[in-house]
């Protein structure tokens, strides 16, 4: 089981235990962001014959992530610049990945159906998918309230692109998850 710190928005370690990943999988954190919360216990997980898709679509954002994993002794984990928004435009083999993650990413854009699309082309049969999204709490930060996705609209999407919704939890005082496997 992997241990991580907590950070003051979720547990990791929780969400990271929940998607099941294990040595030589292939997973990708979509929308990775500059810090690689997800990415880099990821590697850490899949071992260095796994691989970790690092995805963004900030380059400076890809260098710092590209720079820790060589410092880290880390080169499972690698970098692919890419816009989610754009169906088969992540450099990612169809049907390739055993899991994904998509952390804080949706309430950023107005194409949601289209990102969760891309990320369903990139999965195996039966892989799975982790989306974590602010709910609808007052919070001192995050998005303004009209911005958050709200679960149930979240639910009908899934299904509607071929999920099968495998479990619905509590992720954080902020935040809730979507466990997702791709029929």
């Amino acid at each position: 089981m992997l241990e991580i710190k907590k950070t003051a928005l979720f547990d990791i370690t929780a969400i990271l235990n929940k998607i099941s990943i294990g040595e030589r999988q292939k997973v990708a954190e979509l929308g990775c962001g500059n810090f690689g919360f997800f990415t880099f216990p990821l590697a850490r997980l899949v071992g260095r014959s796994g691989k970790v898709y690092a995805v963004d679509i900030l380059k400076s954002t890809l260098t710092e992530i590209k720079d820790r994993a060589a410092k880290e002794n880390l080169p499972q984990i690698i970098p692919v610049w890419s816009n989610l928004e754009i169906f088969k435009a992540t450099k990612i083999e169809t049907e390739s990945l055993d899991g994904a993650l998509l952390i804080n990413v949706l309430h950023q854009s107005d194409k949601r159906a289209e990102i969760i699309r891309e990320a369903y082309r990139m999965l195996k049969r039966s892989g799975r998918l982790m989306i974590v999204e602010w709910n609808g709490a007052d919070s001192p930060l995050g998005p303004k309230p009209e911005k958050r996705l709200k679960l149930e609209s979240l639910k009908i999407a899934a299904k509607k692109l071929g999920f099968d919704i495998q479990e619905e939890f509590t992720a954080g005082p902020y935040h809730y998850g979507l466990l997702l496997i791709k029929l």
